[in-house]
């Protein structure tokens, strides 16, 4: 049997913990950050988020050749602090937030897939918390708009 080593990613967003959870979950708010570069997008995203509710994706690159959807079950919801799943091939993710005199402290732990190295799943998965991270300060900064 083959020794899957998680990995392991992090970031420090100048946030509140309820913000932050929200911006991760919602439907409307994944499809505005979770992609990697700018030259992909994720077009929709569906959230039952209860545990053994569905979690759906889509990525996509802008141009069009290439896209994927990613699926999963949620096996542990624990609101605002921890929100877990299992991936259809049977992998686990699992993203804590705790808040810190810095802000909120995202850290996702994931197990690896057979096709890419680690470093390159490091970066991809990094790159696409760094653009939640992004997304969530830039949502604080613009006031929300009640007329």
């Amino acid at each position: 049997m083959m020794n899957i080593t998680a990995i392991t990613i992090s970031t420090t967003i100048d946030t509140t913990l309820e913000a932050a959870w929200k911006f991760y979950n919602e439907p409307e708010h994944i499809v505005q950050w979770n992609f990697a570069s700018e030259d992909w997008i994720c077009p929709s995203a569906s959230v039952d988020l209860q545990p053994g509710g569905e979690y759906k994706v889509r990525m996509e690159s802008k141009d069009g050749n290439m896209g994927f959807d990613l699926e999963a079950i949620y096996s542990d919801v624990s609101a605002p602090e921890q929100v877990s799943y299992v991936m259809t091939d049977g992998r686990k993710v699992n993203t804590h937030f705790s808040e810190s005199e810095a802000g909120v402290i995202v850290t996702t732990i994931f197990d690896p897939e057979n096709t890419h190295d680690h470093e390159t799943q490091r970066a991809g998965w990094q790159a696409i918390l760094d653009n939640f991270k992004k997304y969530a300060e830039l949502q604080m900064e613009t006031p929300p708009d009640f007329e």
